[in-house]
């Protein structure tokens, strides 16, 4: 995803006035004026358009009723001067409420804005990040370019293994319903956003009003583009305060080594301890029960006194590592003997266990009752995607070998009258099946579909996350040049899906025609329908396809 986010910059040449922003906040800037500026140009309102309309989410409804189809015809020089008439004068619509299903039974409010709300909010993001991303914490993982739950999981796993074998487990009550309007706002001018207009916008995007349910005087709605960036702002402060209590202390010397500054640290008697956060879910580790306890309640006093959060006494605890397990992102981490060591192992929670085997039995029902292709591949992505993400256990063939064996019954129940039970034939070299498991092992054959193997999983290394990595440094290829030309390029009556979809068609065939194979340079460019428009087709990306403007002559002529 973060390479594809990658490219979409290319496309309306925003990598630079990222990198930019970046490099200069990672290098101590802390005023950043003039931002509005940099939110209204033309390059980053498309890139923004894109940018929502790649997501999933885009076609969902706001209280407007309207989604990103309703904009994909507006022509494109009238649809910026729209964006920007609106950030001008900006008043957020009202946001529209969904409750989703958590696996407890209980329902998360979900915040879901109006179409042009989100591309607003995604302008703002554009700019806003890479900023961010320059003062954020380097142990914190969530919502942040490149970074992922592994790296997290792999964070912690790295200090248990290093002794530090106590964990200050905090839970915050409702974290994004009870987040400070004023107290943000005022983060957001500290880590350098001083652009009044900037701040003024974003405070009116925070009280924007919930339907059915008034302005709210706090948090921040889940399902807001900016929500996650915020919400890490929020944190950053509890980050950068546990950081400056021990491994980022000031000292008197300067060292060059962080492992030689932090030994000197060991010879005082601050609170030994490291944060690993992912969102609003974090531990701190600590050595030894006494200074895990110290950490314990002056990170509670930090959060109440210094952020307004409180937290719950019930799901806060400290824990021994050796005797007991504790559970993170969906693992279930604890420290055993091997050999004269103690190391870390992991293995799926068991929350998540019981999850997951209800989601493949109903999955499984499901085939029963309707045994046609869509179903099998829906179990098969479901099964996959498990397995890629606790494929990182310690144990994963155990862990997936103990799943398999939950629902065994279930499938031999739901399934021996509607598939054929056996090793999997007939499938090409290329095929996904053969791509991630071996024929080896038995499995149910529906409409022609193997179902992959629960079990078939081996664990993978699980590796930290490497802090030199820059999220606004990107490849760039020959025809990037022309794309830009492209861009730039402002075609009369041709509508913003059309405009941003040559850019992605050209960049697919690399510059080059599709009838000759030349490479072809912006002004030899003509983007051809398939289907005509007056013949119904339309400005998709399949219906579209680059060609040399001689070509496009030829094809129209009589």
């Amino acid at each position: 995803m973060d390479a594809k986010k990658a490219r979409q910059r290319v496309y309306y040449n925003f990598s630079q006035t990222q990198n930019g922003l970046y490099q200069s906040s990672k290098n101590g800037k802390k005023n950043f004026k003039n931002l509005m500026e940099l939110i209204l140009m033309d390059e980053n309102i498309l890139l923004a358009y894109r940018s929502i309309k790649s997501n999933s989410g885009s076609k969902t409804r706001g209280s407007d009723d309207e989604t990103i189809v309703n904009l994909a015809e507006t022509d494109q020089v009238d649809f910026i001067s729209k964006m920007k008439s609106m950030v001008s004068d900006y008043h957020p619509k009202e946001v529209r409420r969904v409750w989703i299903p958590k696996p407890n039974g209980e329902k998360r409010p979900l915040g879901i804005p109006s179409i042009t709300d989100r591309i607003i909010q995604q302008m703002f993001l554009n700019i806003l990040e890479p900023i961010c991303e320059g003062k954020f914490y380097e142990h914190s993982y969530g919502f942040r370019p490149l970074r992922s739950t592994h790296h997290a999981i792999s964070r912690v796993q790295t200090l248990m293994n290093k002794k530090w074998h106590y964990t200050v487990d905090i839970d915050i009550k409702g974290f994004f319903d009870n987040v400070n309007h004023n107290l943000l706002l005022k983060q957001l001018w500290n880590i350098g956003i001083k652009d009044k207009r900037v701040i003024a916008v974003i405070g009116k995007m925070l009280k924007a009003t919930i339907k059915g349910e008034g302005i709210p005087s706090k948090g921040v709605p889940q399902g807001g583009i900016l929500s996650p960036l915020l919400s890490n702002i929020v944190l950053n402060d509890l980050d950068q305060w546990v950081a400056g209590q021990y491994s980022d202390f000031p000292t008197k010397n300067a060292y060059s080594c962080k492992d030689a500054r932090i030994r000197a640290i060991k010879t005082t008697n601050l609170k030994e301890g490291f944060i690993v956060r992912y969102a609003d879910d974090f531990k701190i580790m600590a050595k030894d029960y006494d200074t895990a306890t110290r950490w314990f309640y002056a990170v509670q006093d930090f959060l109440k006194h210094r952020l307004k959060l409180d937290i719950s006494q019930e799901k806060s605890k400290v824990k021994n590592l050796r005797k007991k397990h504790t559970d993170f992102l969906g693992y279930k981490l604890k420290v055993y003997i091997k050999g004269k060591k103690l190391v870390a192992r992991t293995s799926m929670a068991d929350k998540k266990v019981d999850q997951i085997a209800k989601s493949l039995r109903d999955r499984i029902i499901a085939i029963q009752k309707n045994p046609i292709r869509e179903n099998v591949t829906r179990y098969n992505a479901f099964v996959l995607g498990i397995q890629n993400y606790f494929r990182f256990t310690t144990s994963a063939s155990v862990v997936f070998r103990d799943l398999q064996y939950k629902i065994r019954g279930t499938l031999r129940f739901r399934l021996r009258k509607r598939g054929k039970y056996g090793y999997p034939t007939g499938l090409t070299e290329n095929s996904l099946y053969t791509k991630h498991y071996t024929t080896n092992v038995k499995t149910y054959t529906i409409d022609k579909i193997p179902m992959f193997p629960v079990s078939q999983v081996k664990t993978v290394n699980i590796r930290n996350f490497s802090q030199d990595k820059n999220p606004y440094e990107t490849e760039l290829f020959a025809w990037d040049t022309e794309i830009y030309k492209l861009m730039i390029s402002r075609l009369p009556n041709r509508s913003v899906e059309y405009m941003d979809n040559r850019l992605s068609r050209y960049s697919m065939q690399k510059g080059k025609c599709a009838i000759t194979g030349i490479f072809l340079s912006a002004e030899n460019v003509h983007c051809h329908h398939k289907v005509p428009v007056h013949l119904g087709g339309t400005d998709k990306f399949s219906n579209l396809i680059i060609i040399h403007k001689e070509i496009h002559t030829l094809i129209h002529a009589s």
